[in-house]
């Protein structure tokens, strides 16, 4: 069946104003458009719709049995086309943000706490994964921006520095190491290291760390930052990890740093989005928040 939207309307319109004219200058459109779409709606239908009553028409039996499923059909199609506009404008005040666990997990909160401040009809939302996870999200569009600590080098994406990212590298609390000026990471090379799951940045950082120094230790993987804290509180290794991940931690002696003379260098939270089509207006929005406080560190 090829019923249109056009003809049902058309339809209607012929039963509200009783004649062809009036239904044409309702729609303004010319007579022989409103003739033409009930005399197709009537082909497909397989009957006459109206008859002629006067100088105006009238429902046929098989016209009546149809008024309610052409109103149907219409009303439920103008519900939809309401319904979509008003998701279409709570979307548009929607940012979707997904944050690497560290970051998650530390500064990023405060950060869309500000942002809300400055704009409350912004709705947030943040989801929580690993490096790689985020980044397929963010090029799969399906976020908005992405905080994580490395640059991506995909050309898709566009990054953006966010905040300082320190590295510390933890251990137990009292554990010699931590009380020297400085140690090099190969003197650690006989202590089993803490990695986060495969696909993790901070795993990431670790192994790239450990390979350029030319030493594989043990190693001990677990799935969250709040496991390596606690297997390094027990003594069961070390570990590189963001600073704002274990601020808390270190302040209250729960566990300690050992100072490294050669460890990674000074890295950097960003804040990435699709370079691909245009740049949503909460987006844009969000953008010019982070820029201006750049110059203030919002961990």
């Amino acid at each position: 069946m090829a019923i249109t939207v056009t003809q049902l309307n058309t339809f209607l319109a012929v039963i509200r104003g009783g004649s062809v004219t009036a239904a044409a200058e309702q729609l303004m459109v010319t007579q022989p458009s409103v003739s033409s779409a009930i005399a197709a709606l009537g082909r497909e239908l397989g009957c006459e719709l109206f008859e002629r009553a006067g100088r105006g028409v009238r429902l046929t039996a098989a016209g009546e049995a149809f008024v309610p499923y052409a109103t149907d059909v219409i009303g439920l199609l103008q519900t939809g086309r309401q319904s979509a506009r008003e998701a279409s404008e709570a979307a548009s005040r929607r940012l979707r943000i997904i944050a690497v666990t560290t970051a998650a997990e530390s500064f990023v909160p405060p950060l869309m706490s500000a942002f809300s401040q400055r704009h409350p009809a912004i709705e947030l939302t943040l989801d929580v994964d690993n490096r790689r996870a985020v980044l397929d999200r963010i090029l799969g569009h399906g976020a908005d921006v992405a905080v994580l600590g490395t640059p991506p080098t995909d050309e898709r994406l566009a990054a953006h520095p966010l905040a300082r990212n320190e590295i510390v590298c933890i251990a137990a609390p009292g554990d010699p190491a931590c009380a020297r000026a400085r140690v090099r990471v190969a003197e650690l090379a006989d202590r089993p290291w803490l990695l986060r799951e495969p696909g993790s940045g901070t795993r990431s950082l670790n192994e790239s760390l450990l390979s350029e120094r030319g030493i594989a230790p043990r190693t001990l993987t677990l799935g969250s930052n709040g496991a390596i804290k606690q297997a390094a509180r027990s003594g069961l290794g070390v570990s590189l990890i963001s600073q704002v991940a274990v601020e808390d931690e270190l302040r209250s002696g729960q566990l300690g740093e050992i100072r490294l003379l050669d460890g990674p260098p000074r890295r950097t939270w960003f804040l990435v989005h699709s370079a691909v089509g245009p740049m949503r207006e909460v987006v844009r929005s969000f953008l010019a928040f982070v820029n201006e406080h750049r110059g203030r560190d919002p961990l």
